[in-house]
């Protein structure tokens, strides 16, 4: 038996039969669900929702980031659309290793993949959409002309990089800062600059006829035209980097005309009877598929994320499938069919065998015939220089060991009354990740940071190649049929997080709401994906509502936890659709007061 749902929820779960949205911020929910008002599909809505969360959460993401999203198309079959750019052709290891680095900054251009995002979304809204792309992108174009209070998130990270924005990036520092100051939370700020960016991509779509041939058009001048140039421009510029020193970028002009967004075949593990369908292993995708194999093999009384023993059971399961991530996963790797072992019966119940009633302190990837495990180099908190653990506030804005939060990533999930379905990942590009290129309004991004300089790994640097990026959204399907979309942000805790909304909706049985509102916890004794990459050997982060009793049992066991302030943890939404009855749900996570869910 699970432990019985919370009995006071801070909302409802959502019911209905026309469509809904949930997504990690009010604005874009209800963007989405306005689009489906007017007789939009779910593709339109998420597209419309995408662009607006540029505006309204810009130290989350921005149009200069990357995209992956799942969506199934009523009565089709679930696509992965991959708008994870590569490395640019002048990104290698030599290169970086000649500028004296170790590994790749956190922040500034030597860290930029080319841009995917907007492309990404432009593919969905092409392929899968109804509107046309003036009509989708008015949303954006109202808030960032007229303006959006600037949520309190935003405005802390603003304040912790205004030295950086004053004494380095004067670029950013006329976009962000007021007379040379970081606004205040609800200050009204406008984006004119990304607004005529977007007018000029709709003057070069005007000219071709076609909904189909004016996206694309959009997209061929983002990709050929004066967006690559302008990037391209203020990426060669020596600028500050996350460890203190002045580089330029190597990101060209013919790095963004070659990339095109791909559609995949998503890697799928079935697990009571639902089908779990995530992006493949360039991603971590495959990290919750690993952990729910190995948990098949235990009882259902150890998969409670709610009790002693299941917490244990649980953390135990995602450092094995968090190193199996971190020795194999990687689009360098070319054979990922190789990888599927990790998923096989037989490998997950080697690795469920490893389990004891003691916390593991080691590292402890799997054995695949024919593939040899890299093994990256593991730092604790005290291994890494203190000047570099100082300077998370210009590295990735996500969820730090210790379980305090410095802003993170955004999602977006809508369902319709069709039975279209998307989860949708959007991150990087953030306001902190670069300097603001002038002309355009936005930053480039920083996802290189998760590549080693080192030829030995999966996820090594290297020109063309992916990185193993950790945006990571779900689609769950029943037989053939497309039922639930789901997400969150959080970096290394995405899949966690999911995990845990998983195992109690398809074995406890909550609903939605329940399952988000329940508390949360995730494991840190792993290689964390974002600069400096601590590690932290048996780490444990719980939310103090896990109990006092809980967590003295996990102690017991070994677990080196950390209590997290209410609310820090879990960033979740979802929707789902019964197909025998259209009955629709969503659920959205009330921590943090910005996330929302809405539908009828």
């Amino acid at each position: 038996m699970f432990t019985d749902p919370p009995d006071h929820l801070s909302r409802p779960t959502l019911t209905g039969s026309f469509g809904m949205a949930a997504s990690t911020n009010w604005v874009a929910s209800g963007v989405a669900q306005s689009v489906l008002e007017r007789g939009g599909n779910a593709f339109d809505a998420v597209v419309a929702a995408g662009f607006v969360m540029h505006v309204v959460e810009p130290h989350l993401n921005g149009p200069g980031g990357d995209l992956v999203a799942l969506a199934t198309p009523a009565g089709g079959t679930t696509l992965v659309i991959n708008g994870q750019g590569p490395a640019p052709r002048g990104a290698d290891i030599e290169h970086y290793r000649s500028l004296g680095l170790e590994s790749v900054p956190g922040a500034g251009a030597l860290a930029s993949a080319v841009p995917g995002a907007v492309e990404g979304w432009l593919w969905i809204l092409r392929e899968l959409g109804t509107w046309d792309l003036a009509d989708v992108l008015a949303y954006v174009l109202h808030y960032a002309e007229h303006g959006h209070p600037l949520l309190p998130n935003a405005a802390r990270t603003i304040a912790t990089v205004a030295d950086l924005f004053r004494d380095h990036w004067p670029t950013s520092a006329q976009l962000w800062l007021a007379s040379g100051r970081a606004p205040k939370a609800g200050t009204i700020h406008r984006n004119t600059a990304y607004a005529r960016t977007l007018r000029r991509l709709l003057a070069a779509a005007d000219t071709a006829t076609g909904r189909e041939a004016r996206i694309d058009a959009a997209a061929r001048e983002w990709r050929t035209g004066f967006v690559a140039e302008a990037a391209v421009r203020t990426a060669r510029t020596v600028h500050r980097h996350a460890d203190g020193g002045d580089y330029a970028g190597v990101l060209s002009v013919d790095d963004f005309a070659e990339f095109r967004v791909r559609a995949e075949e998503p890697v799928r593990f079935t697990f009571r009877g639902t089908t779990i369908a995530k992006a493949g292993f360039w991603s971590q995708g495959p990290v919750l598929l690993q952990t729910l194999a190995i948990l098949d093999h235990f009882d259902d009384a150890d998969l409670d994320p709610s009790t002693e023993r299941g917490v244990h059971t649980i953390a135990e399961a995602l450092k094995l499938a968090l190193a199996d991530r971190d020795a194999y996963y990687g689009d360098v790797r070319d054979n990922h069919a190789l990888l599927a072992t990790l998923l096989s019966p037989e490998y997950a119940k080697q690795r469920a065998l490893l389990i004891t009633p003691r916390a593991s302190a080691d590292w402890r990837p799997g054995s695949i015939p024919g593939v040899a495990p890299y093994f990256p180099p593991l730092k604790t908190k005290e291994e890494i220089d203190a000047a570099v653990s100082e300077a998370y506030g210009i590295g990735e804005p996500t969820v730090r060991p210790s379980g305090e939060t410095r802003g993170d990533t955004v999602h977006i999930d809508v369902i319709d009354r069709y039975g279209n379905v998307v989860s949708a990942t959007p991150s990087g590009g953030w306001l902190q990740s670069n300097p603001t290129i002038p002309e355009l309004g936005f930053c480039l991004g920083t996802r290189l940071q998760m590549t080693w300089l080192d030829p030995e790994s999966p996820s090594a640097l290297r020109p063309g190649r992916r990185p193993r990026t950790t945006l990571s959204p779900t689609v769950l399907e029943r037989g053939s049929v497309a039922v639930s979309a789901l997400g969150s942000p959080g970096g290394d805790q995405q899949d966690q997080w999911q995990l845990l909304y998983l195992l109690r909706t398809l074995v406890g049985g909550y609903d939605p709401q329940q399952a988000i509102e329940s508390p949360m916890f995730h494991v840190t004794a792993n290689a964390q994906s974002f600069w400096p990459r601590e590690w932290t050997p048996r780490g444990l982060v719980v939310e103090e509502a896990m109990g006092e009793e809980v967590i003295r049992g996990l102690r017991r066991r070994g677990h080196l936890v950390t209590v997290s302030r209410p609310g820090n943890l879990g960033r979740l939404s979802a929707v789902e659709r019964d197909p025998q009855t259209g009955l629709l749900r969503a659920g959205a996570n009330p921590r943090g007061a910005q996330g929302y869910a809405v539908g009828r």
